[in-house]
């Protein structure tokens, strides 16, 4: 079983700025893939961000240029860098690590893009 707990979620005007962060447990994170996915309210839950155990990134276009996934393998934790954000960014944040087919998910952190 993987534990995964997000953190950094917020109010922020547009245009402005916010790093999310997830840890998840076990002694072999850096075999996990990780990943950001998003859900607004009456919509499904859909890929943000991932980055895989090597290091390499994918994004939804929506968010290319404007999100950042990183992760320390060394604290066991992925972040999430959101700039320049827009009111439609808004949703609950879910991390996500996917580890010998199976999918383990934090319980989200909720992210309002509002003036």
């Amino acid at each position: 079983q993987v534990q995964v707990v997000e953190s950094g979620g917020g109010l922020v005007q547009p245009g402005g700025s916010l790093r999310l962060s997830c840890a998840a447990s076990g002694n072999i994170f850096s075999t996990y893939r990780m990943a950001w996915y998003r859900q607004a309210p009456g919509k499904p839950r859909w890929l943000v961000a991932s980055i895989s155990s090597g290091g390499s990134t994918n994004y939804a276009d929506s968010v290319k240029g404007r999100f950042t996934i990183s992760r320390d393998n060394a604290k066991n934790t992925v972040a999430l860098q959101m700039n320049s954000l827009k009111p439609e960014d808004t949703a609950v944040y879910y991390c996500n690590a996917f580890w010998r087919s199976t999918a383990y998910w934090g319980q989200g952190t909720q992210v309002t893009v509002s003036s």
